[in-house]
């Protein structure tokens, strides 16, 4: 079974200026992945995509086996990103001439993920032969009750209320939060659907202190804090 690492990094980020190759503690943002995805032993091929020459360079430079030109049409602000993900597939097949079974996605904006998390992922996604698995760890909020919505009129109300209400938040049906930390794919999901969910989508759950996204100059500093602390656990 051969097994694909597609790491999907754009250049003109906005919300954090040039965050994919920004330096938190004493590498790249963009190096955090590749070297967490080499740890992991999971890999035959890691490949970086993008539209930036200087992060193709750099995912190089820490040990990406190839990197591949991210059409413009799949970088702009609105493109989604399981199309890209796809167009990485494809040209790292052509260019190592290997057909992936196994495609994982690690996103670069979650470095403090660890090799663990990747192989529980992926290990989930063959023991229990599921098209895809996502990641994400147990919510601090509750659709069912501390999650509101302001309707137009003004009302505020629980977004999934239940007939009979809860009076403690650990009583509610468990819900988790989407980390983007790591998706995984069999081959033939990916190329068939742009959807993330199937019937058999399973998901991994990670701790909450390795699911920060940064999508923020707030994210990244509080991410540089809990790197320098725990930074010998990932990379």
């Amino acid at each position: 079974m051969k097994r694909l690492c597609t790491i999907c990094a754009r250049g003109h980020s906005k919300g954090v200026l040039n965050k994919n190759i920004r330096v938190i503690g004493d590498k790249p943002l963009l190096a955090y992945s590749i070297i967490q995805a080499k740890a992991s032993g999971m890999f035959d091929c890691i490949a970086v995509s993008s539209d930036s020459s200087e992060i193709l360079d750099t995912g190089l430079r820490w040990g990406a086996d190839i990197s591949i030109n991210r059409p413009p049409a799949l970088s702009s602000d609105n493109a989604p990103k399981i199309p890209a993900i796809r167009h990485c597939l494809e040209i790292a097949e052509q260019t190592t001439n290997i057909k992936f079974d196994v495609i994982a996605d690690l996103d670069v904006t979650s470095p403090l993920r660890e090799a663990q998390d990747i192989q529980g992922a992926i290990r989930l996604l063959i023991d229990h032969q599921a098209p895809n698995v996502i990641t994400g760890t147990p919510s601090r909020r509750s659709p069912y009750f501390n999650m509101v919505e302001v309707h137009e009129n003004g009302e505020v109300q629980v977004c999934k209320p239940l007939d009979r209400p809860f009076v403690r938040r650990q009583d509610t049906p468990l819900c988790f939060d989407l980390n983007a930390s790591v998706y995984v794919w069999r081959r033939d999901c990916l190329l068939d659907s742009d959807s993330l969910f199937h019937p058999q989508t399973l998901l991994y759950t990670m701790p909450m202190e390795r699911s920060i996204d940064i999508d923020s100059e707030f994210d990244l500093e509080l991410v540089s804090l809990l790197l320098a602390k725990t930074g010998e656990k990932h990379g």
